[in-house]
This record gives C-alpha cells, sequence and structure tokens, in this order.
C-alpha cells in the first residue's frame, strides 16, 4: 500500500501524457462519512479492528508501523489474551543474550509492530529501488487524510483514452499525476471477515483507513472529551463572572 512514491513521481514527469494534474498536486478525493469526525465523533471500534486485519493479512507484507506496539490493539478493544496471541504469531529479533548473539522468539505485547524488512536498504531491494513508507502517521502526513487514503486504495482504473501509462505503471484517479507504481493492494473478497461484514474493496478499504486513522492519533477521543470538558468550563465560569459582576455593580449608577 501507498509505496514507491519517489519512483511514481519520477514516472509522472516523464511518461505521463494527456490532461493530467501536475507531479505532485493531488486530485480532490471523495469525502467520505467518518464516525471519528467532528467535536464528538468517535472511533468504530469493530471498523477498526477490521482494518486491522486489513492490514495484518495485506499491507503488512511492504509496510511497516514502526510507532505503534501490539499493546496499544488493547484501545480497539482487543482483550489481553487476543493481543498476546496476536504478537505471539511474529517472530521477533531480539537480544543480545548471554553470548552475545541476537535471536529470534515469539513477540510480546511489549514489542513494536514487526518491520516486513530489517533495513530500508533490503526495503528498497524487494521493491525495485522504492521504499514503501511507514504507515504509522500515514492519514496524518497526507493532504486530505482518510478520505485521500481511502481514495487511493479504491480509485485504481483503466486509463480513458489517450492517457499513456508508463512500464509498471498503473492508473489512479486520486494519485498525484495518476501514474502510481504500486499494483492495486487491495482486491475483492481478499479479506475474510469473521462477522461477516462485506468484503468489498471499497468495505476493506474503508475499514483499514479507520484503523490508520486510530493509529497516527490514538488518542484522538480523549483530546476530544477534555475540549468539551474545557469549554463547558469556561461557558460556566463566564456565566460566574457575568452574575459577580451585576452583583458588584449593581448599586453603581
Amino acid at each position: 500500500m501507498l509505496k514507491m512514491l519517489s519512483r511514481a513521481t519520477v514516472a509522472v514527469a516523464l511518461l505521463a501524457t494527456g490532461p493530467a494534474l501536475a507531479a505532485g498536486e493531488i486530485p480532490t478525493p471523495p469525502a467520505q462519512t467518518w464516525t471519528h469526525a467532528g467535536l464528538f465523533g468517535t472511533f468504530d471500534r469493530a471498523a477498526a479492528q477490521r482494518g486491522f486485519q486489513v492490514y495484518k493479512e495485506v499491507c503488512s507484507a511492504c509496510h511497516a508501523m514502526n510507532l505503534l506496539s501490539y499493546r496499544n490493539l488493547r484501545q480497539l478493544g482487543f482483550s489481553e489474551p487476543q493481543v498476546a496471541a496476536i504478537a505471539a504469531q511474529f517472530e521477533i529479533t531480539a537480544g543480545p543474550n548471554d553470548e552475545g548473539n541476537m535471536f529470534q522468539r515469539p513477540g510480546i505485547a511489549a514489542d513494536r509492530f514487526r518491520s516486513p524488512f530489517a533495513n530500508e536498504q533490503a526495503a528498497r531491494y524487494a521493491n525495485n529501488g522504492a521504499y514503501p513508507p511507514d504507515l504509522s502517521v500515514i492519514t496524518k502526513a497526507r493532504k486530505y487524510g482518510e478520505d485521500y487514503i481511502y481514495g487511493l486504495l479504491v480509485g485504481y482504473k483503466d486509463p480513458p483514452a489517450g492517457f499513456v501509462l508508463g512500464d509498471g505503471m498503473y492508473y489512479n484517479e486520486y494519485y498525484p499525476g495518476h501514474q502510481i507504481a504500486m499494483a492495486p493492494p487491495i482486491n475483492e473478497g481478499q479479506v475474510t471477515y469473521a462477522d461477516g461484514t462485506s468484503n468489498s474493496v471499497s468495505q476493506m478499504a474503508k475499514d483499514v483507513t479507520v484503523f490508520l486513522t486510530w493509529a497516527g492519533e490514538p488518542y484522538l477521543e480523549a483530546r476530544k472529551q477534555t475540549g468539551a470538558k474545557v469549554m463547558l468550563f469556561l461557558l460556566v465560569l463566564a456565566g460566574m463572572l457575568y452574575a459577580v459582576k451585576r452583583k458588584v455593580w449593581a448599586d453603581v449608577h
């Protein structure tokens, strides 16, 4: 997902023909309705959990989330045993041991999400020189935020007449310049949801976008609650100050 940005940008400049946006200019994606939007919005926990499944089964093959630990998943409603089981699915490089050697062990809740590559060089080698971006704060790092991420995931289409794609490039309606080196990451029916939710491309794209938005700002709800309390306090304080002012100056003419 969302990889090979530098390669795609260069390809746009060199290979795109016909009407296209300038490289780096992001087409306006369609606005979506998100439960976490607005002053009192909250994350859809079920959607975020499904989105984590999409990330784990699809996106994590190329994209790291180095700022997230498995224990953070408890905020999404996963129980401690569930988090422990998720972490244990991954082999983590740990150490050194008493002999000074690194070793592999099953993951634990305190571990950061395992990166798909040992280092940047390995990632570039596996992706024809491109570096798949870390997704920890991807929705905050892109203009239009979650709308852009969703639009990108569902924006793969056949190019319009007269539009010439470069070798190894794909047409995407919402990617700058409309040419992207990443193949469509999500396909119909690719992930099977345990709760029976539709596994259409649109549904999976929306779910993983909710998860990525939460990952980028996991304390969004707490911040909103604090803001609401502060506003309520200020309103009460303003009322009290006005009442005191009326009382103090009541006899002054």
